[in-house]
């Protein structure tokens, strides 16, 4: 699949799924992150970053991304933290649609749009960003990737096992669970309720 197949394909299946969003209620504050697509070492493949270790969400895994600001779109917002935090420019033409809402535990409804680059340029990750990594698409739709771990409450905890080290829970690993099946399978999936980890509620 190139980059373009992509576009084609996530445009249809972006316009024909349904979006839940969550509702403004006291205290909620509003965050974007981006689910970017590009080509790397020729094929395409989604930005997954791993968070400085310092500040909010130190050494997470998680999506370029941050706060609404102000009277900002979800859109806007999605695309100044893309340029901030990795260096790469995106219009609004190259936002092919938008996921469900996430009401993450730390107090923040996050919405993940989805965007395809063609000619992104090289990456200049900002302070915020320890690592960059590049999933392939193909890896990310691959059987076994998501992992349901049974807890001792018998609630189960999602795993998106990604690599040797590379273990993702929610919210990052229910928003890439979502666009996965989604976008990738064309698959109706919701993750709204899923299992958050402890450390995930700051």
């Amino acid at each position: 699949m190139s980059v373009q197949n992509f576009r084609d394909v996530a445009t249809t299946r972006l316009r024909g799924f349904d979006v839940r969003a969550v509702a403004d209620v006291p205290g909620m504050r509003r965050a974007t992150v981006v689910l970017c697509v590009l080509e790397h070492e020729g094929q395409p493949c989604v930005i997954v970053i791993k968070r400085a270790y310092r500040g909010r969400n130190a050494g997470q895994w998680g999506l370029p991304g941050g706060r609404v600001d102000g009277d900002e779109t979800t859109v806007a917002a999605g695309l100044r933290e893309l340029q901030e935090e990795l260096g790469l420019d995106a219009s609004p033409a190259e936002v092919l649609g938008r996921l469900d809402d996430f009401p993450a535990a730390s107090g923040f409804a996050i919405t993940p749009i989805v965007v395809a680059l063609d000619n992104p340029g090289a990456l200049s990750p900002n302070h915020e960003v320890h690592q960059v990594h590049f999933v392939a698409l193909d890896r990310l739709a691959a059987d076994g990737v998501p992992y349901w771990a049974d807890q001792p409450d018998g609630t189960r905890l999602l795993q998106m096992r990604l690599g040797d080290a590379m273990t993702i829970h929610a919210p990052t690993g229910a928003m890439l669970l979502q666009f996965r099946d989604v976008v990738l399978l064309g698959r109706e999936t919701r993750v709204a309720d899923l299992l958050q980890p402890v450390w995930t509620h700051r």
